[in-house]
């Protein structure tokens, strides 16, 4: 299976390396990346106007966005559904085994 590296900054200076599970009929990892990327940018973009805003609520709307893009699919709800719940129980398993870097602090 292919596997999509991924690197992601947290305001806070964090840093995670994802290696992401592709699915089998990924057309184009580039730009699974450049949307994943395009995705975090808007958000983060949006907090930083409107101020501070709950991670659960980010996860409630980014989960209804999926949502909604699998309606959009010309496919039956009960497939986009399926193939939704499998690509993120996919994503997060691997964020699970995502290398954790902290930055360090204090003087030296």
């Amino acid at each position: 299976m292919k596997k999509l590296p991924y690197r992601a900054q947290t305001s806070t200076g964090d840093t995670f390396d994802f290696e992401f599970p592709l699915h089998s009929e990924t057309q184009s990892a580039v730009r699974v990346a450049q949307l994943v990327s395009a995705l975090l940018e808007t958000i983060d973009k949006d907090i930083a106007v409107a101020g501070e805003t709950s991670n659960g609520d980010v996860l409630q709307a980014v989960a209804m966005a999926m949502a909604v893009r699998a309606r959009m699919i010309h496919a039956s709800s009960q497939t986009s559904a399926e193939l939704s719940a499998q690509l993120l129980e996919v994503a997060l398993e691997a964020t699970a085994e995502a290398e954790h870097r902290t930055p360090t602090s204090g003087r030296a």
